[in-house]
């Protein structure tokens, strides 16, 4: 487990599979995910044995969130592909649990994750996708220190319309610079 203050990040186990297919269902949880068609318990089952096939460092992570005295399974978080000789990958994350949203969690799961991915697997850089609709991730990013490095002009098409997708990236040395001056 890669355990931070409000939250943990843990293997995904079988037993997490409904809470996924219930959030990667819900309209607005999709909104902000690649993700146009309904999904299915057994689509979830093919994707976690996929999940176990990858290489351990790229799998898939569970996120929970410490409420009182116990973790609540409230989203997922991981890397999309770590380029061993560049030292760099793609990250994504989503908190499906909507109770959990605006709450912070998410900063808090990104943090741990770029942690990880920093301090543990020595990566040099970092970068993920986002749609620019979606302003909540955008301001999380960038108070984290990630930069827009670019822009996919209207590739993402959602509910009749097209949008531009950002492209983001952080180095080591920004999130090292970041997180002292957060303190």
């Amino acid at each position: 487990m890669i355990v931070g203050d409000r939250v943990r990040l843990r293997a995904v186990e079988l037993d997490d599979l409904p809470r996924y297919v219930s959030w990667f269902n819900d309209p607005e949880v999709q909104r902000c995910m690649p993700l146009c068609t309904p999904l299915s318990t057994q689509d979830e089952e093919k994707w976690f044995q996929e999940n176990l096939k990858r290489n351990p460092e790229e799998r898939s992570l569970a996120v929970d969130a410490k409420v009182e005295d116990e973790w609540r399974h409230i989203g997922s978080c991981g890397f999309i592909g770590i380029d061993s000789r560049v030292r760099c990958a793609e990250i994504g994350i989503t908190i499906g649990d909507k109770s959990f949203w605006d709450q912070g969690y998410g900063s808090d799961s990104l943090r741990v994750l770029l942690r990880h991915s920093f301090d543990t697997l020595n990566l040099h850089r970092v970068q993920l996708r986002v749609f620019e609709s979606n302003l909540r991730a955008i301001h999380v990013y960038r108070n984290l220190g990630f930069q827009e490095e670019g822009r996919m002009r209207q590739a993402h098409y959602h509910a009749g319309q097209y949008e531009d997708v950002l492209i983001m990236g952080l180095l080591r040395e920004e999130w090292s610079a970041n997180e002292e001056a957060q303190g």
